[in-house]
């Protein structure tokens, strides 16, 4: 199984080099640390960043270098910053190769909801929507059940909706998986995890095509 860690490093090894890469809050920041040797990528952020590094080290934040989480990060050589306008600007003109979000859940069509409990406060939509209306290639990090140990992946989201039918994969604490016409195609498992166990945590159609392997993170 994985930790929160795990995942973001396992989405790390679909960067493909010269990409440009959104990542938004939660477990997708933490991509940044985990790019693979011998590929050059360019994070943006919403709030006006392109060439954010990995986190600081304890002692080194700089507190107005911030990502959309209002979390510190470190740039890059030759990074950037701007307004917004021309931050969205990007997102909306696609100009972005991949973007990595978080989500609460994921139906077996693609679509995501990330943005909003019914009852609960929250402070808005923030880029979300931009990003799943513009992006063309979408990879969810989040845990595969909530923590009444329901699942997360499921055959109709119940939140309000952030996008639909826009997900390519899900990287779970227990799977890698792809989104299909038919369902979610089941692709490598978490470090000792059954595909017995990927089964019992899905609700949404999960799709087993022969011998399951597991992952490599390193």
């Amino acid at each position: 199984m994985l930790d929160k860690n795990g995942i973001a490093k396992r989405i790390a090894k679909e960067l493909q080099n010269g990409y440009f890469v959104n990542l938004g809050i939660g477990i997708p920041t933490l991509v940044a640390n985990y790019i693979p040797q011998g590929i050059e990528v360019e994070f943006q952020s919403e709030n006006g960043v392109l060439g954010m590094g990995p986190f600081p080290f304890e002692g080194e934040e700089d507190a107005d270098i911030i990502n959309a989480g209002k979390q510190t990060i470190t740039t890059m050589p030759g990074a950037s910053f701007f307004d917004s306008a021309m931050s969205f600007g990007m997102i909306r003109g696609q100009h972005v190769d991949l973007t990595i979000l978080g989500a609460m859940e994921v139906s077996e069509k693609g679509d995501i909801a990330n943005w909003k409990i019914p009852g609960k406060m929250v402070k808005g939509m923030g880029g979300a929507m931009d990003l799943v209306a513009s992006a063309e290639n979408i990879i969810v990090a989040m845990m595969h059940t909530n923590k009444a140990g329901e699942s997360k992946l499921l055959k109709k989201c119940s939140l309000p909706l952030t996008g639909v039918g826009c997900v390519k994969k899900v990287v779970t604490n227990l799977a890698f998986l792809e989104v299909t016409d038919e369902g979610f195609k089941l692709i490598e498992r978490a470090p000792g995890v059954s595909v017995e166990e990927i089964k019992n945590a899905t609700e949404g159609n999960l799709i087993i095509e022969g011998d399951i392997p597991e992952m490599i993170l390193d």
